[in-house]
């Protein structure tokens, strides 16, 4: 709830009362809209083994390549690696069976007002680097600098932050320029600590560190793991730290099992499989349909030395789809936008390339309690009304549906109503080309970064084709995609947004108007519209359960209605592919999938049957 403001004066009063040391207590963990479901001093999550073995190792699958293991300039300069997270920790967790509530991990409690105007974490005394010295206030302070410094996006992320202070020995205080706003503490909860006296120091070669770089030096951390070993680019290897300071923490208890936990680099997913099944890799999370379809008849399989499980994905919504770069004129007008939907033939590329696994996403939280349908009613409706002259008038009178292509005829027809939109927007055909009144064809590039793309993109591009519009197909290497990405160097990519049930500032930073121009933003298609930075806003500032999810179906309503994407398809469960040496829960946590490295273990008597790693 948003406070009304005071005289300093009165305000000043307050500070040193009973009323305001109630509003800014003390507390072991927090949610967003819901009160902690573990009391304080609780044992350990219900969702681990809490007398899980230690030991073994684990290989992992990445696609691409790695330069660098400097984590503050992530998305930025160089590719990270992708272990990096196993060395570094933040100041609370998530638990993973909440929608959105967290715990103290390096922070023993952290303290907000009722307004949520400032946040304030007190660290752990025993929380230690791995050199042994203590994690401190001024390592906190540092490593937010040092991220917002470097990172556009960590800059965005943290705009809202006008100070960190030291107030007291092991606390640091993060103060807001506006109030009301409920996530931001949990934002400053998620920050990456970094160790301030090794940035600041001389390499073993002498050479002054330099955090805004990149570097292949391996980097001091306080989490679980450190590097071991790596072959820059190829792989790296990451060993449990034997004393780490949170083995026995609550939120750490049965997890980070692993001795060793190592990541191997492929250049493309067709070898990622191969790996896979040839025993490089151990555990894989299996994206294509068509390889959990066919891809995993092999001997092992066959045998049980490799198990295929599928998890249910409850805590996360997703919006995958064709961005058109609304940066690019050819693209801002709706109507063209439209006819791209109108020629994407998902039902024909379902049945043929995803043998029917699939189901076409029609919302920006599909899967959620969030997401928009039929038409707005009740609260939502409410939202949308008090912004009537800044939203599409369609959100009142049609909902949003995509179009359907099961037959030959509704394919003809569907193109049919695309080359009508091409034409009320001045794309006429001459030929076997679209043009415009000043002759210029209308042209789009698929870009990708996997010769895998290719299988969609390319009926994608014989269906455009049939419209006269000059497609063409380019894969192009992961660290050109990223820096074309990066830079908004491209007609229409394929992306993901991920959305948890508890949506907040991370929308500004998908469809605000601020990130559309930042390079490195997640706004990849452009967004800057209005109505949906003041929803965005509703969403943020939510008083409670029902105004979010009324806010959100609003904010989702919106994007829909303005065909800024083409939505492609979603499997709601995690389906993956292991060889059969380790363990996990029986009760597996409700919002983490399968939580794999992080609370499964290696189980000798399942290994001396498989074969250990080799």
């Amino acid at each position: 709830m948003i406070r009304i403001l005071l005289s300093s004066l009165l305000a000043a009063c307050l500070a040193s009362s009973p009323l305001a040391a109630q509003e800014a207590r003390w507390r072991h963990g927090a949610g967003l809209l819901e009160e902690p479901k573990y009391p304080e001093g609780f044992k350990h999550f219900d969702y681990v083994n809490p007398n899980a073995p230690k030991g073994g190792l684990v290989r992992l699958g990445a696609q691409g390549t790695y330069d660098s293991f400097n984590i503050a300039v992530a998305g930025v300069k160089g590719s990270p690696e992708q272990g990096l997270g196993l060395v570094y920790e933040t100041l609370t967790t998530a638990s993973l069976d909440e929608p959105s509530t967290s715990y103290g991990l390096l922070a023993e409690a952290f303290s907000y007002p009722e307004d949520y105007g400032f946040v304030t974490f007190r660290l752990r005394p025993q929380a230690r680097w791995h050199d042994g010295k203590p994690v401190t206030a001024d390592d906190v302070i540092f490593s937010f600098d040092t991220l917002k410094a470097n990172s556009p996006t960590y800059a965005f992320y943290y705009a809202n932050v006008t100070k960190a202070e030291k107030t007291a020995e092991r606390e640091v205080k993060f103060t807001f320029n506006q109030t009301g706003n409920r996530e931001l503490p949990q934002i400053m909860g998620q920050l990456l600590v970094l160790p301030k006296h090794w940035w600041e120091g001389t390499a073993p070669d002498g050479r002054k560190r330099d955090v805004t770089q990149t570097t292949l030096e391996p980097p001091l951390g306080s989490g679980p793991y450190r590097i071991k070993s790596f072959e820059a680019g190829r792989n790296a290897t990451y060993e449990r730290v034997k004393d780490y300071w949170g083995a026995d923490l609550n939120v750490n208890v049965g997890q980070n099992n692993f001795d060793e936990i190592r990541y191997e680099y492929y250049r493309d997913a067709t070898v990622l499989l191969e790996a896979f099944k040839g025993d490089r890799i151990d555990f894989r999370t299996e994206n294509s349909a068509r390889n959990w379809a066919t891809g995993y008849n092999f001997p092992a399989r066959e045998d049980g030395r490799v198990v295929l499980e599928e998890f249910p994905l409850r805590a996360t919504g997703v919006m995958q789809a064709f961005v058109p770069n609304l940066r690019r004129d050819k693209f801002k007008d709706q109507r063209v936008r439209r006819a791209l939907n109108l020629a994407f033939p998902y039902e024909e590329i379902n049945k043929t390339i995803f043998s029917g696994q699939y189901e076409r996403i029609a919302s920006y939280f599909h899967g959620l309690e969030l997401a928009s349908s039929g038409l707005p009613e009740g609260q939502e409706l409410a939202i949308l009304e008090s912004l009537r002259d800044k939203v599409p008038a369609s959100v009142f009178t049609t909902p949003y549906t995509n179009p359907i292509s099961d037959s030959p005829e509704t394919i003809r027809n569907n193109l049919r109503e695309a080359d009508r939109l091409l034409r009320e927007a001045g794309w006429e055909l001459k030929g076997r080309q679209r043009v415009n009144a000043k002759g210029e064809t209308l042209t789009i590039e698929l870009l990708g970064d996997s010769p895998n793309d290719e299988r969609v993109f390319l009926p994608y591009k014989a269906s455009l084709d049939r419209l006269g519009i000059v497609t063409s197909v380019r894969t192009v290497d992961d660290v050109q995609f990223v820096n074309r990405v990066r830079a908004f160097d491209f007609d229409i990519v394929s992306t993901v947004w991920a959305e948890s049930l508890s949506p907040g500032n991370e929308q500004r930073e998908y469809w605000g108007s601020q990130a559309a121009q930042r390079e490195g933003s997640r706004n990849l298609a452009g967004i800057a519209d209005p109505g949906v930075d003041a929803l965005i806003d509703r969403v943020i500032f939510a008083k409670d359960r029902a105004e979010l999810v009324a806010a959100t179906k609003a904010l989702d309503r919106v994007l829909l209605a303005h065909d800024y994407v083409i939505p492609q398809w979603t499997y709601l469960k995690q389906r993956s592919a292991r060889w059969n040496r380790y363990g996990h829960p029986e009760a597996m946590p409700r919002y983490g999938g399968a939580a794999f490295p992080t609370i499964w273990w290696y189980d000798e008597a399942r290994a001396a049957k498989t074969g250990a790693p080799r």
